[in-house]
């Protein structure tokens, strides 16, 4: 009934639960003192000793800014960039006489861009906050004065609460488990959202508090807990229970940490330990960075770069402007006297000619502020916005089993997906899809099972491109599949295809007594527990490993159907192969041996009905090969061929074997074994493996398994195509090592042959200090091994390299605490360089965030983290770029992502085509913007020299002012938005196209320096072409010369369109948007000075009607313009040409293989090393 307590079966009866007892080595001795200070009141919070402590609150907030600090913390990220800064001090100085223009002219484009990019930080930021509002007013139940539970919200919980938590639902805080819905305390935790493991961790309570069960047994129960202080480790925690005058060492196995799920129990009481920000999950999380691109970091140089250019040519003109003014009065002679110099201003009193000369540099430094571009951060938010909307409506991007797009939630770092050098991926959820399948198996030597992996999938594919001699290989592969031979429908954790074995068929098998023995096994050896839906009568099971829970339905499935589990017998629905029906049989269950990582085996001892006792065990070939009696051999060389087969395709294997066990070897044993169980030195754990070593020999062997964690679609390929582009990728997981290292094998991440090296402290060394709990020796010697380990792996990779074989590193979260620190840091970060994989496992958060900035600030190269769970939240924080996987762990991910994509096979995409076209189009932008500010503002210069630097601007205002708003930026930001080098296909057929990002090759210094070189270029011919043709003849139809309005009209003219060509020649694919904008811009320049030209001249000034009448109607306007362009655009031409025909690019060869339709085939990486090795088979069946 609701509400109701269920019967379950007393595990800590069944099993001996070492691995969840607080161990009598836990060191408790620290308790008090420094670090383990923290005290609880149970159920007590309004003590007034508990509220002295002033414990944080249990709000938690992840947003970036406040109400208070938004103004002043968002205006602080607006000027850091350069150009703000000036243009703030120029709009400053343009109020003042000393300003060549009006000041509205600078101010509004300064407010607008500011404005307009504290809005985007603003509404992003929003986001964050209604995430944090609705995970702060969840709801959870709290034991009140009034002695009964009532709802209240999280935010509202304080430290030393009684929370009730039902199941399905999340722990509000870091809980003491007091209690649970079963009789012995256990209840099953999934702590997706911490580590990233599916499977379900049992967690069980103190007995002294099982009795702590309903509302009434509440009303006098006050305790108190000691122990540490808030910390961000997950695995680990020291404290005590003071109840009853008694004190009682609390382990990990009691705590309940916030953010993981109650599953599969009814409920469970417990008293809050830690509250908000000092929960362990929050501790792991890091304040989200304000991230910038690699190329906006470099345009903050460049604009330093035009600054220095900028006060350069001021300086020089001021200086020169102060000794012509100097000059005017000479022997008391005027020599400009049309001047005035005996009635000017301080601004031009030859008297006070280094005044003059000082405010000329102002002027000069607001003059010539064009060649700073204050318009490139508008356009480039405005690209970047459209290229995000681009991103979320890409079709193959989307997910439709999940209907999710891919959605880019910052439009910052759009280029930066164009760099990224290094990938460090998450594995659960990111890289798997949280499932276990049971595919193949090897029994008595022969192999059954006909499904096949990712990796065979992949296989049989690019076996139909190939010659005819891999025709059968590919038959071979794709006749597995084995679909036809079985049309049940899909059983989750099932995908065994195989017409010998299924429907009873086995029977019919020569070795049907091994396949009996061997399914048997499986059934019985687990310590999963059946579970009946009373409507349907289907039976589930609850499992802690969901390789486990594959491995029990796999043999029902075959027909060893595991029922019911009590405390002392399993009960099997058993196929009889003698009465071909079946027949129900109960093994009573003796010993639990249980699987641990230093044991890499389980094993169960049952009695069967005939009354024979047999040990049955299951484990890793590493281990279970060495424990065969010599006559248990018989089929071990076709088994290890079949284990190595499976591992090849990518899946996890286990080795089953048996043996039985007589009457007094037993009880002997079991008198050893119990004496180890029950002794309460420190060596107990110890005692037990040695013990449950001694009976684990002289096994017989029956097979090996062989289970699928199943990859998300395409991971293989495209983890394939990503290496093929360069790009490195290491796997941070908090799973273990064996299960890392499987799902390396499985996705291309890790391949036979390649020389793998292990860094850990699972050493004898190491341990024996560890149980005597000296801490520090622990420290030290855990130091010295881990610097021994890498100094030794580096040599061991300088060998490998030599012999042409590639290394694979693979360290455990407990020495990465040690490989993080001092000088070890940089010998474990050039180790892992040197590697061609690296895969972290049992990491914590906090080591994958650490691990991740280790690889940015070492590397100095563009990093994307990718995860799904709210455990990769810090690691994607961290990164240059964070990709989270839209799956189904949550959106902790998504939300501290900068992208979301709802697969990683999406990454492909994500990076090789938006990636590379992104930053393409942005470098070409950024370097088109200094060139044509560079053509327009040293025109400028230029009328300066000539006109004895005397701060009169070569051009009316308002043509100032819309140069950079009208008559050029549309072009530009069409190049932001549609340009397209190649299109998407052969960004995916040429993946090292990527490298071209990664490299930098667009925006290094010397191709910037090119554009600035080609802007002063065009900007010298125009102005002195301009001035050779138009000012020494007859301009006018009155034969009168061109003034100084028809000399800036036409400069003027020459420059937009010499810009907006160039521009034309740069882009590589055109639509009608850039056709519209290019030639649209030119055109709506003559409207514009038509229009404006008809305003009075007390306004239009030297616009005054000088198209119509002075420009236009002489020919000489119109040749000039032409034959100045085309000049103008001569060199940049020829350069282009030059290089094309005698230094062509990579990129170019493959734009002009396009061009030509000739684009050939190319194979590298994973697949030009699966067909060497697919070539040398054939040439050996060929022989």
């Amino acid at each position: 009934m609701a509400g109701g307590r269920r019967r379950r079966i007393h595990f800590s009866k069944i099993y001996n639960f070492s691995c969840i007892r607080s161990s009598f080595r836990d060191d408790h001795s620290q308790i008090g003192q420094k670090g383990y200070s923290r005290i609880v009141h149970c159920n007590d919070p309004d003590n007034p000793e508990a509220a002295a402590l002033n414990y944080c609150g249990n709000y938690v907030s992840t947003t970036k800014y406040t109400l208070v600090n938004f103004i002043p913390k968002s205006l602080f990220e607006q000027f850091r960039r350069v150009a703000n800064v000036y243009f703030l001090v120029v709009a400053f100085v343009s109020f003042s006489p000393l300003a060549p223009y009006r000041a509205v002219s600078v101010l509004l484009p300064l407010l607008v861009v500011i404005g307009a990019t504290m809005a985007k930080e603003a509404v992003e930021d929003w986001r964050r906050k209604k995430q944090d509002i609705e995970v702060n007013n969840r709801k959870t139940k709290v034991y009140g004065k009034d002695h009964t539970f009532h709802e209240t919200t999280w935010k509202e919980l304080r430290v030393g609460d009684l929370v009730r938590v039902d199941k399905d639902e999340f722990f509000p805080a870091d809980l003491l488990l007091l209690s649970s819905s079963n009789d012995d305390g256990i209840c099953y935790v999934e702590t997706m959202n911490l580590d990233g493991e599916t499977n379900l961790k049992v967690k069980q309570s103190l007995e002294v508090t099982l009795a702590l069960r309903d509302e009434k047994s509440f009303q006098h129960f006050k305790a108190s807990i000691k122990c540490e202080d808030p910390n961000e480790s997950l695995y680990s925690f020291v404290g005590s229970l003071y109840y009853d005058g008694n004190q009682y060492p609390l382990s990990p196995h009691q705590i309940l940490l916030r953010d993981s799920k109650l599953r599969n129990t009814q409920y469970i009481y417990g008293v809050v330990i830690f509250t908000g920000h000092d929960t362990k999950v929050m501790r792991n999380a890091t304040d989200p960075p304000s991230k910038r691109s690699t190329i906006e970091r470099r345009m903050d140089k460049i604009i330093y770069l035009l600054f220095s250019i900028l006060v350069l040519i001021s300086s020089v003109g001021s200086v020169l402007f102060g000794i012509k003014t100097k000059e005017d009065i000479s022997d008391g002679k005027f020599k400009r006297w049309y001047l005035r110099p005996d009635d000017s201003t301080i601004f031009f009193d030859p008297r006070r000619a280094a005044w003059a000369g000082f405010f000329h540099f102002l002027t000069g430094l607001m003059l010539y502020g064009y060649l700073i571009p204050i318009s490139l951060y508008v356009s480039i938010e405005i690209v970047k916005v459209l290229q995000s909307i681009f991103i979320n409506q890409d079709l193959d991007m989307y997910d439709e089993e999940m209907d999710r797009p891919a959605r880019a939630r910052t439009s910052n770092l759009n280029e930066e997906l164009g760099q990224v050098d290094t990938i460090l991926s998450d594995k659960t959820g990111t890289l798997t899809c949280n499932s276990m399948e049971f595919l193949k198996c090897s029994i008595a030597g022969i192999s059954y099972g006909r499904g096949m992996t990712e990796v065979e999938r992949a296989m049989a594919r690019r076996f139909k491109h190939d010659g005819p001699e891999f025709q059968d290989l590919s038959s071979d592969f794709a006749g597995d599949s084995g679909d036809v031979l079985d049309s049940r429908p899909r059983i989750k954790g099932f995908n065994f295809r195989d017409e010998r074995i299924m429907n009873g068929q086995w029977v019919k098998e020569p070795k049907s007594d091994a396949i009996q023995k061997f399914f048997r096994v499986l059934a019985i050896c687990h310590t999963a527990i059946p579970e009946v839906d009373e409507e349907s009568g289907e039976i589930s099971y609850e499992a802690e490993s969901p390789d486990e829970a594959a491995f029990v339905i796999a043999a029902r499935e075959v027909g060893f159907e595991f029922y019911e589990r009590t405390q002392t017998s399993i009960s099997l629905h058993e196929l009889d192969p003698k009465a071909c029906r079946k027949v129900d049989r109960s093994y009573k269950l003796l010993q639990v041996l249980e699987f641990s990582s230093s044991r890499k085996r389980m094993s169960v001892i049952v009695r069967n009905e005939e009354g024979q006792l047999l040990l049955l065990c299951k484990g890793a070939d590493s281990v279970m090969f060495e424990r065969l009696a010599e006559d248990g051999r018989m089929f071990e060389s076709r088994t290890k061929e079949h284990v190595n087969e499976y591992a090849e395709a990518g899946l996890r294997t286990l080795v089953i074997a048996y043996r039985e066990l007589g009457e007094e070897e037993y009880n002997i044993w079991q008198e050893e074994f119990v004496n180890a169980k029950n002794s309460v030195s420190a060596d107990r754990d110890a005692m037990m493996n040695a013990a449950a070593d001694k009976i684990e020999r002289d096994l017989i062997l029956l097979g090996a398994t062989a289970v699928e964690d199943k990859l998300q679609k395409g991971v293989p390929e495209c983890i394939d195509k990503l290496a093929q582009a360069g790009i490195k990728i290491w796997v941070l997981t908090g799973d273990k090592m064996e299960t890392a290292i499987n799902i390396g094998f499985a996705c291309s991440l890790l391949r036979q042959g390649m020389k793998q090296i292990v860094i850990t402290l699972d050493a004898p060394d190491i341990n024996a200090l560890e149980k005597q709990g000296d801490k520090e020796a622990v420290a030290k010697a855990s130091r010295e091994s881990i610097t021994k380990q890498i100094r030794e792996a580096k040599s061991q990779v300088s060998s490998a390299k030599e012999s042409s074989v590639a290394s694979a590193l693979i360290i455990d979260g407990k020495s990465l605490d040690f490989a993080l620190v001092g000088k070890t840091e940089n010998l474990f970060l050039e180790l892992a360089i040197d590697c061609a994989s690296v895969i972290c496992c049992r990491s914590s958060p906090k080591q994958k965030a650490l691990v991740t900035r280790l690889v940015k600030k070492g590397t100095g190269k563009t990093t994307l983290a990718i995860g799904d769970g709210a455990n990769d939240v810090g690691m994607l924080l961290e990164a240059d770029v964070g990709v989270g996987i839209s799956g189904v762990e949550g959106m902790q991910a998504v939300m501290s992502s900068d992208f979301a994509i709802a697969q990683f096979r999406f990454l492909e995409r994500l990076l090789l085509v938006h990636g590379h076209w992104c930053y393409r189009r942005i470098a070409m932008m950024i370097c088109y913007f200094f060139y044509k500010n560079m053509t327009f503002g040293f025109t400028l210069v230029c009328f300066e020299a000539y006109a004895s630097f005397s701060g009169q601007p070569a051009y009316n205002d308002w043509y100032l002012s819309f140069y950079n708003v009208f008559f050029t930026s549309l072009p530009v930001i069409a190049l932001g938005i549609f340009d397209q080098d190649v299109p998407a296909r052969l960004c995916l057929q040429f993946p090292l196209l990527h490298q071209e990002g990664v490299q930098n090759i667009l925006f290094r210094w010397y191709r910037i320096l090119g554009w600035m070189f080609n802007g002063v270029c065009s900007s010298i011919i125009i102005f002195f072409f301009a001035t050779s043709s138009v000012l020494h003849q007859a301009f006018r139809q009155d034969g009168r010369v061109a003034g100084y309005e028809a000399l800036g009209v036409t400069m003027y003219t020459c420059v937009v369109w010499t810009v907006n060509c160039q521009l034309a020649l740069s882009l590589s694919y055109f639509t009608w948007i850039h056709h519209f904008v290019i030639w649209g811009s030119i055109i709506f320049w003559y409207i514009f000075l038509t229009i404006y030209g008809t305003v009075p001249p007390t306004i239009s000034t030297s616009a005054y009607k000088v198209l119509v009448e002075v420009c236009s109607p002489s020919p000489l306007y119109w040749l000039s313009t032409l034959f100045i362009v085309v000049s103008a655009l001569l060199p940049y031409f020829s350069f282009v040409a030059l290089q094309s025909r005698f230094f062509p690019t990579y990129h170019s060869r493959i734009q002009a293989m396009h061009a030509k339709g000739s684009v050939p085939q190319a194979l590298v990486g994973f697949s030009a090393r699966f067909d060497a090795r697919m070539k040398e088979r054939v040439h050996r069946r060929q022989s």
